[in-house]
């Protein structure tokens, strides 16, 4: 499982965008988005760096602890 900090995640309207965004490169995954933690959580075979590439906002960290996804 891979986790996605997603610091400016506040309503449902980026949680069905993000879900959408990683779902269009993995059909399969299984994301759970979480507002109160401002994560996601994908199950998915790909790499962390292409599940943080599904959306235009994500970033991964340069220290190693994750991915941001930013507006």
């Amino acid at each position: 499982m891979t986790r996605l900090s997603v610091p400016d995640m506040t309503c449902g309207h980026c949680t069905a965008a993000i879900e959408k965004a990683i779902k269009a490169i993995d059909p399969t995954a299984t994301v759970s988005c979480d507002l109160g933690t401002r994560s996601v959580d994908v199950q998915s075979p790909l790499s962390e760096q292409a599940l943080s590439g599904s959306h235009p906002r994500c970033r991964v960290r340069r220290d190693g602890t994750g991915s941001d996804l930013k507006r």
